[in-house]
């Protein structure tokens, strides 16, 4: 499993952040961060967060293969990496793509 850093973290820490349950693969949603093993971007889960669902609702409906472990480790991602999702957010938003 890859292990995603920032550039900017790297520079301004000692030890850079790795993600136990985040990963980009080549070819697999546009090699955007994904959670390992899956299809679902860190965005779908923070763009279902954003509309009202609650943790609970998108481990038990929306992805039910998902733990809260993962879904809170989309939201650290998300608040590492702000501009990337939110840029991710709105692309899916504006284009209608279905989750």
């Amino acid at each position: 499993m890859q292990q995603i850093r920032t550039n900017q973290q790297e520079t301004d820490s000692v030890t850079p952040i790795s993600y136990a349950y985040i990963t980009r693969e080549n070819g697999v949603r546009g090699g955007n961060a994904i959670l390992a093993g899956t299809r679902i971007g860190v965005h779908d889960v923070i763009s279902l967060l954003q509309n009202g669902e609650t943790i609970d609702s998108v481990v038990a409906q929306s992805f039910p293969g998902l733990t809260k472990a993962q879904v809170y480790e989309c939201l650290a991602y998300y608040e590492d990496h702000r501009e990337e999702i939110d840029l991710l957010v709105a692309r899916q938003m504006s284009s209608g793509e279905a989750l």
